[in-house]
């Protein structure tokens, strides 16, 4: 059944700062709503948005925040933890990088912060259940990025042992959000060891089909690897939960192409874009996921090499509102059907 998609809304990750209006939820949230977003999606990790074990630990906190929001005009639309989503399965290759998702005491303690990162999860299950939320986005770690490209070779059930590990490490976290009524929904995003289709489906299948494995669609990072975004839709709509609202371009040169030779993001072929710069077809994907039932939100992400946040946002509000179908309860050649019964059927098809 065909639904229309909410909108627009905002991810804050990329727009929290210290000056304000970014220095609060609720300044922040007040200049989005003045851009024309209904929502907004919040990052955990920042304290400047909201204290995750509160939220896991009171309802009341809760409301009281879904409250002071009402009033200014927007609605959480789900919360995020992608770093310390990140931090459940981390390579050794990688603690130095990804230490500093952690709080400073656990750096140096790979053990630890993994501990960490697993109640992050935990309260951010209670959490989603405090707001009436109904769905979670997260990163899935990566314990076998490095081995992406194999050079030397893999090992033989080198991705089999990984994919076990990794769906050993969150069904307890996957159970929680079940208990809870909330669905976890992966980014499906290079780096993490669930970055395309085929390493979806081999979590999914290492967690015995958990029910609350579900997907964040992002189209940006699949342009950059080339892959087909909106086949994408017609195979895994059933799990795409979330919408990321992001945009990206590929011009590969006789230098450079998808895996970028360590440039800067202005000088990669793949390079992401603000709404409407770079080469998404939008309007086919806001089509595929009207036309499957998606009903969730379109959550507009920022992340552009050239344009200013600010722009970017002020331009996403409306970018997002243009596309977004109404969908139709009628067909649209309605107006010269006949009555239909048996009779009249079988008369059509010549059967007396």
């Amino acid at each position: 059944m065909m639904k229309t998609i909410k909108g627009p809304a905002i991810f804050l990750a990329q727009f929290m700062g210290d000056q304000a209006p970014f220095n609060s939820l609720e300044s922040i949230c007040r200049w989005a709503a003045d851009l024309g977003y209904k929502g907004v999606q919040i990052p955990t990790w920042d304290s400047r948005c909201i204290d995750l074990q509160k939220a896991a630990e009171s309802k009341t906190y809760c409301d009281e925040v879904k409250g002071k929001l009402h009033e200014i005009g927007v609605e959480i639309t789900e919360l995020s933890t992608h770093l310390q989503g990140q931090l459940v399965a981390v390579n050794p290759a990688y603690d130095v990088g990804f230490d500093v998702f952690a709080p400073a005491t656990l750096r140096n303690n790979p053990k630890a912060r993994t501990e960490w990162a697993v109640q992050q999860l935990m309260w951010a299950a209670k959490a989603s259940q405090h707001f009436g939320l109904k769905a979670h986005v997260t990163f899935s770690g990566a314990l076998i990025w490095h081995t992406m490209y194999p050079w030397p070779q893999r090992p033989a059930g080198l991705v089999d042992m990984a994919f076990q590990e990794l769906a050993k490490r969150w069904l307890p976290i996957l159970n929680a959000f079940d208990a809870v009524g909330v669905d976890l929904c992966y980014e499906i995003h290079p780096g993490e060891d669930l970055h395309d289709g085929l390493t979806f489906e081999r979590f999914l299948e290492a967690t015995g089909n958990h029910s609350r494995v579900n997907m964040l669609y992002d189209p940006s990072h699949f342009v950059l690897q080339q892959l087909d975004y909106l086949q994408h839709i017609d195979f895994y709509h059933s799990f795409i939960k979330m919408f990321h609202v992001k945009d990206a371009e590929f011009n590969p040169t006789g230098k450079v192409g998808v895996y970028g030779g360590y440039a800067d993001w202005k000088d990669r072929a793949g390079r992401f874009r603000s709404l409407g710069d770079g080469q998404v077809d939008f309007k086919s994907i806001f089509t595929k996921l009207s036309q499957y039932g998606y009903d969730g939100w379109a959550v507009m992400e920022w992340e552009c090499f050239i344009k200013s946040p600010e722009q970017g946002a002020r331009e996403g509000a409306p970018f997002i509102a243009q596309h977004i179908i109404e969908v139709t309860s009628k067909t649209f050649d309605d107006f010269a059907g006949g009555g239909a019964d048996e009779i009249t059927n079988r008369k059509i098809m010549g059967l007396g």
